[in-house]
């Protein structure tokens, strides 16, 4: 039964990239908008995770307010599913020209400085575009991505984001040593993108975050501390077609790894709340729930 349901939904996502990236963009946006729509009517355990964290994000919300709050969240993740089905036929006019960014000096600096740099970012918006974008002006993303079930599909996911211009490890289940890989990369000047707010590993550091218990992997914190490379949190979020990417401070290494992690949790708080509706957290990140 298990095996069935994964060749069926990797079918469903080879389809998703050959049929929707051959639709006009109006009507493929409104097809989403009503998978968005349905989806949240009928309030799955995604949907109902995505409302109580948003409720932490948002504690002032009425019923009301958190119920739109929430639609606006399930809007906002399938367009990210119907721009990560098109972005391999976007050209780079496309790319490029629907970003914006808030204080892209930070980033360009510390990379012109010749010892590497580290985005840690939250699941915002669409980082695949953020990363897509960074390629093509002059920064080309190493990344880690969850091996995801089947097989199949995480092979799709991997060949996807190469076309895109980034080069992407497996976070589990190769012989590749992740972390000497990734430091070896920032030792030669690299760019390393990092989603960083939930911890898949079980073994991430303590943090607060939005006054509540959570873990967060120690990753990019660990990397910057052993190569010497910058660490810079980032956030996304949309604002009509476009994506903004708004860069952060360089996160301080006083205190080591864990004070580093949680500056990087304080950053992406700072981002979340500023557009809750873009934050794609629908499994469970608060430890006291």
């Amino acid at each position: 039964m298990e095996a069935a349901r994964q060749r069926a939904v990797d079918l469903a996502f080879a389809l998703a990239w050959t049929v929707v990236r051959r639709l006009p963009e109006r009507t493929v946006t409104w097809l989403f908008r009503r998978v968005a729509d349905r989806t949240y009517r009928g309030n799955g355990r995604g949907v109902q995770r995505l409302r109580s964290n948003l409720a932490v994000v948002r504690p002032e919300a009425s019923p009301a307010e958190l119920d739109a709050l929430t639609q606006a969240g399930m809007r906002s993740y399938l367009r990210y599913w119907q721009e990560a089905f098109r972005l391999p036929d976007w050209t780079d006019e496309q790319i490029i020209g629907r970003v914006r960014t808030v204080n892209e000096k930070l980033l360009r600096d510390a990379h012109a400085a010749g010892k590497g740099v580290i985005c840690g970012l939250p699941h915002l918006a669409n980082y695949d575009h953020a990363g897509a974008w960074a390629g093509r002006t002059g920064m080309p993303v190493w990344t880690v991505a969850e091996r995801l079930k089947p097989e199949s599909l995480f092979d799709r996911f991997i060949a996807y984001r190469k076309q895109l211009g980034m080069e992407v490890l497996p976070l589990t289940g190769s012989d590749v040593d992740v972390t000497a890989v990734l430091a070896e990369q920032l030792q030669a000047g690299q760019f390393v993108c990092l989603v960083a707010d939930r911890d898949l590993s079980e073994r991430g550091v303590p943090v607060t975050f939005f006054g509540r218990p959570s873990r967060m992997p120690v990753g990019p914190a660990a990397l910057s501390l052993k190569t010497g490379a910058p660490l810079i949190p980032a956030t996304l979020h949309f604002d009509g077609p476009d994506l903004v990417i708004t860069f952060h401070d360089p996160v301080g290494t006083e205190g080591g790894a864990a004070a580093m992690t949680q500056r990087c949790a304080d950053a992406y708080a700072e981002g979340i709340a500023a557009h809750p509706e873009d934050w794609h957290m629908l499994q469970r990140i608060f430890l006291d729930e």
